[in-house]
């Protein structure tokens, strides 16, 4: 029996199709998000209403939520394609859609629940309250914010709150980047980010002088705080996120296994019952999780625990995963190399290495040595004794990670009973942690009633109820009442059983109803009146909806603009250049470093701006 009281969280994971979905649902996900056919912030990771229709029919009996990201900008031109997709996802059943644009909340739509983006760019309680009275059922919060933020704004809000807990990082606040579309037009409030922040540059001072010199000055580690979640749980965090909807299934195997080994732990460590994990079933797979083993470019719980002076937030020597360190070059000579490890390497495995400039560099191994030691390449390298190796490409892992990997089932306690003075069978169903949760099957036993058999029957009656190999369940009680000298037709226990099955199958997904949008206030309050182009405005509607909760100037998103020369603020970011080189402001040394300071890449400039007092960084370019 539940407790009064006890929360729902829930393990979110992404998904670039179908079957990622589904393998992420069968490795411990509690809800999968996903793109449709456009207006998802991952251009390249949409997918068809069937596919999404695959993936709920699928996650049902699990209790595992669909959502659905709609978390670009709409220009008006696309407001009914737009409204028109919404109700093609609710009439295939997703419990959810992600939205960035307001303009939604004002359109003509299904009950369908809204959760806000982080592209809504969530960072403080007035934001998040503003955008719960608006009608959202979730927020999703701002990645930067600390263990205090999340807190202060679980206290101002009664929706759930959903952070990100793992994956790629935007250096700048989310939804608050025109980098991309200044630079190449192709805007990330679109979904088709450049990854402007991946690139080298050049980090000019005020004297004209080169300080650091074609470095990946804008990159970030990846966010990793599975050590943290017992923390994010109490601060009020009730979904966790995992980034990587262009991932793929290796990745999100892996990291969905660990995350959710994790919360189950904490869950079953506290002991109170006042947390529930929203799926059910029991997962079991066929390998150990490893974060180390997915991609990643180094690891960052980012400001979760405020900055933290000796721990790096940056990758500057490389936008790419180096992989796992294996051991260092002993001996080189062109094409062979003899490697100091202690692990199994194999032909075909990826290993890189930083040379003498910084630089991130790899190659292939074309053949293993018995010894394990000298390894044979398809072309020389020019490394030098001591280096250290690292292997990004395991391809005995990758074929074993390839195969079916895991299997979620739902435990369930049978009976079979005889009624109707014995004229008839039936089989009870229900599931063995929610024993609520029933199904009854009943079959008409042949003339004459049941014989008396030759041999007890409960061991093969036993065996025939419990090969349900092609269900979502698994047998763990089965209670029979039938006289064990009296035979049953294994046919009849065939149909029976799989009608019960079937049967519980239907009364499950019936129950997962999605839920309904939450209502909007009469009139939400925006905590100012004046919108500029980072307010991502592209709509008549959008600027309704803001206009009713008490904007009086909107400038349009910078995506509905023309460019005229001037210089606009394109990144901002709470991540500071200055301090991760150790040029904090705050230091001696950073007041040595004179400004401006100029990050110049291979055909443009940007001109930073540092805010000590808010601890924020501004990145600025001509439009």
């Amino acid at each position: 029996m539940e407790k009064k009281g006890t929360r729902i969280i829930e393990l979110l994971a992404p998904a670039r199709n179908a079957e990622i979905a589904m393998a992420a649902i069968d490795h411990g996900a509690d809800a999968v998000y996903i793109g449709a056919s456009h207006h998802g912030a991952r251009h390249a990771a949409g997918n068809s209403i069937d596919d999404i229709k695959r993936v709920v029919e699928y996650a049902r009996p699990f209790g595992v939520n669909v959502y659905v990201t709609l978390n670009t900008i709409v220009y008006d031109n696309e407001i009914d394609e737009v409204k028109i997709l919404v109700g093609e996802l609710y009439r295939a059943g997703v419990d959810a859609l992600i939205v960035q644009d307001m303009a939604l909340l004002e359109m003509d739509l299904p009950p369908i629940a809204l959760h806000a983006s982080t592209q809504c760019d969530i960072r403080t309680p007035e934001r998040a309250r503003f955008l719960q009275d608006a009608g959202m059922s979730q927020l999703v919060l701002a990645r930067e914010l600390t263990i205090d933020e999340i807190k202060s704004i679980r206290h101002a809000t009664t929706v759930p709150l959903e952070a990100f807990v793992h994956g790629a990082l935007c250096v700048s606040y989310s939804g608050n980047c025109q980098a991309s579309h200044i630079i190449t037009g192709r805007s990330a409030n679109r979904g088709e980010c450049a990854q402007m922040c991946r690139l080298p540059y050049t980090l000019i001072d005020g004297d004209g002088r080169a300080v650091v010199t074609d470095k990946h000055l804008l990159s970030l580690r990846d966010m990793n705080r599975i050590e943290s979640l017992g923390e994010m749980i109490d601060a009020g965090i009730d979904s966790f996120k995992i980034e990587g909807r262009l991932k793929d299934a290796d990745y999100v195997k892996t990291v969905v296994s660990a995350y959710s080994d994790r919360l189950d732990r904490i869950i079953a460590e506290r002991g109170d019952g006042l947390l529930r994990r929203r799926g059910r079933g029991r997962v079991t797979r066929t390998f150990s999780a490893d974060l180390a083993d997915s991609f990643n470019r180094g690891y960052t719980d980012y400001f979760l625990h405020h900055r933290r002076p000796t721990s790096p937030m940056a990758s500057i020597n490389t936008p790419k995963s180096a992989g796992q360190p294996i051991g260092k070059v002993r001996k080189s000579m062109g094409r062979t190399l003899i490697v100091d490890t202690t692990v199994q390497l194999a032909n075909g495995d990826g290993l890189t290495y930083f040379d003498a400039a910084g630089k991130l560099q790899g190659f292939r191994v074309n053949r293993v040595e018995a010894d394990g030691k000298r390894i044979q390449l398809a072309a020389p390298v020019d490394i030098h004794p001591g280096t250290r190796l690292y292997r990004n490409h395991d391809i005995q892992r990758e074929t074993m990670m390839a195969r079916t990997t895991a299997r979620r089932v739902i435990d369930v306690d049978m009976t079979l009973r005889t009624i109707d003075d014995g004229r008839r069978l039936a089989l009870d169903i229900s599931l063995t942690n929610e024993p609520r949760i029933t199904a009854t099957a009943a079959i008409d036993v042949p003339d004459g009633g049941l014989q008396a058999a030759r041999s007890p029957q409960a061991d093969v009656r036993q065996r025939t109820l419990a090969k349900l190999g092609d269900t979502h369940f698994d047998l763990a009680r089965l209670d029979d009442r039938v006289d064990a000298g009296s035979f049953i037709p294994l046919s009849l226990l065939t149909t029976l059983r799989r009608q019960a099955t079937d049967a519980l199958d239907r009364s499950l997904k019936l129950r997962a109803m999605p839920q309904l949008r939450r209502p909007s206030a009469v009139r939400p309050h925006l905590d100012r009146n004046t919108l500029d182009y980072t307010d991502n405005v592209a709509n008549h509607l959008s600027a309704d909806f803001y206009r009713r909760a008490g904007a009086t100037v909107i400038e349009p998103a910078i995506e509905c603009q023309k460019a005229d020369g001037r210089q606009r603020r394109v990144m901002l970011t709470r991540y500071c250049i200055r301090r991760e080189l150790g040029y904090c402001l705050k230091t001696q040394r950073g007041k040595q470093l004179k400004e401006p300071l100029t990050l110049r890449g291979a055909s443009f400039d940007y001109t930073l701006h540092f805010d000590c007092r808010r601890c924020e960084m501004s990145v600025l370019s001509k439009f």
